[in-house]
């Protein structure tokens, strides 16, 4: 069956303050199609979500950052919010996690402001992008190509705008993920 992930295993890379519907949808898409999904995240125990700018719920971290390992998993899924990924770019163990996707052509998927992440990591330039409005300048001046559409591809790496656009980042995160390496990625990442 075309675009099943049975046998793979996703990391959702996550800190507090991610918008919980870019998580929960997604995170039940790649269930849905097979796929094994751990919440990767330098909270203990448990992080937080918001739905905008108010508490939402929690979830529970499956693998420590401190103990991640990206050869573990085959694809990386990172959520946006504000917090989130504000968090995240400035954590050098989030940073190497996430480049090492890029250096093994693994794909990875990004919503919303989850693209900040990759900014901080160096793995934009060159590459075909969209993000949420207010972080397009910052994709294009890290040297993305970046449009205002609901889902970019490029090479294993699909990037999204806002939770409008979780229908077609699914489908497409789905796709890419089964077709597991991209020999342009790591290309993007050097």
């Amino acid at each position: 069956m075309a675009n099943r992930l049975d046998g793979r295993k996703v990391a959702v890379l996550v800190a507090d303050g991610f918008e919980q519907v870019e998580l929960t949808e997604p995170v039940k898409a790649l269930k849905a199609a097979g796929a094994e999904v751990r919440i990767v995240s330098p909270a203990k125990g448990r992080v937080q979500g918001v739905n905008h700018d108010r508490k939402a719920d929690t979830v529970a971290v499956d693998v420590p950052l401190d103990g991640a390992n990206p050869t573990d998993f085959d694809a990386l899924m990172l959520p946006g919010g504000v917090l989130n990924p504000d968090a995240l770019r400035v954590n050098d163990k989030a940073i190497a996690f996430t480049r090492a996707f890029f250096q093994a052509g693994k794909p990875v998927a990004a919503i919303c402001h989850g693209p900040q992440l990759l900014i901080s990591a160096g793995v934009v330039k060159g590459r075909r992008m969209t993000g949420y409005k207010a972080i397009q300048v910052d994709l294009a001046n890290a040297g993305a190509q970046v449009s205002d559409t609901a889902v970019v591809v490029d090479q294993g790496l699909v990037t999204s705008r806002n939770p409008d656009d979780i229908p077609a980042f699914n489908g497409k995160m789905v796709e890419e993920f089964a077709e597991g390496r991209h020999r342009g990625t790591k290309a993007a990442a050097e």
